[in-house]
């Protein structure tokens, strides 16, 4: 399901990007309104970095409080409409918001770590999957990116903090290939200083 409609349909330079943790501190209640939205240090700046370097950034996000009747399509649309707002005070945008309002217990395929969120971007962009780096900071979103064929990166964030460098390992091992950043920023210095292929712990 999408929010906001991207402008080009011709193949692009794409970053996906999930939201909760990657973008914004990770809340266990969902963010229900604007007012909840507490973007991570130097994560609108990075997505800026990139959009000026030339590259789309489109968000991809489960929401399932949508349908456990938690929050509604207007609330999600109006967290995303601030997350741009404060992006574009920064010089940056979200070319578009993608998100699933479905429950695990729906059995959609837009879900994550399904990929038919993505292959719905993909589509929507004209973009070659296996072209586009996913950002996520979860197991979820790197189990994703493989499932679609996307480049699988992970940030530590907030979320991941907090993981000792055998819980990483083990993570990683489940998606291999992936490359880990400390945060969003460390993911931009990576891509726009060409090593965005290496593990990069800045």
């Amino acid at each position: 399901m999408r929010t906001e409609s991207p402008t080009h349909l011709q193949p692009l330079r794409l970053v996906i990007l999930g939201r909760d943790g990657t973008l914004n501190r990770y809340r266990d209640d969902h963010v229900k309104s604007p007012d909840e939205l507490d973007p991570l240090p130097g994560a609108l700046e990075a997505v800026a970095r990139l959009n000026q370097a030339g590259w789309h950034t489109v968000l991809a996000t489960n929401q399932p409080g949508i349908g456990r009747g938690l929050l509604d399509m207007q609330a999600v649309n109006a967290v995303h409409q601030r997350l741009n707002q404060l992006l574009q005070a920064k010089g940056g945008r979200l070319d578009a918001a993608f998100f699933c309002p479905h429950t695990p217990e729906d059995g959609c395929q837009c879900r994550k770590p399904l990929p038919g969120l993505l292959q719905e971007i993909g589509e929507r962009f004209g973009a070659v999957l296996s072209e586009v780096h996913m950002v996520g900071a979860s197991l979820r979103d790197l189990q994703t990116a493989q499932a679609a064929g996307c480049v699988p990166h992970l940030v530590r964030g907030d979320r991941l903090a907090a993981l000792g460098e055998a819980q990483l390992q083990e993570v990683l091992t489940q998606v291999p290939g992936a490359r880990v950043h400390d945060d969003l920023a460390a993911f931009a210095d990576a891509l726009l200083g060409g090593a965005a292929g290496a593990e990069s712990r800045a």
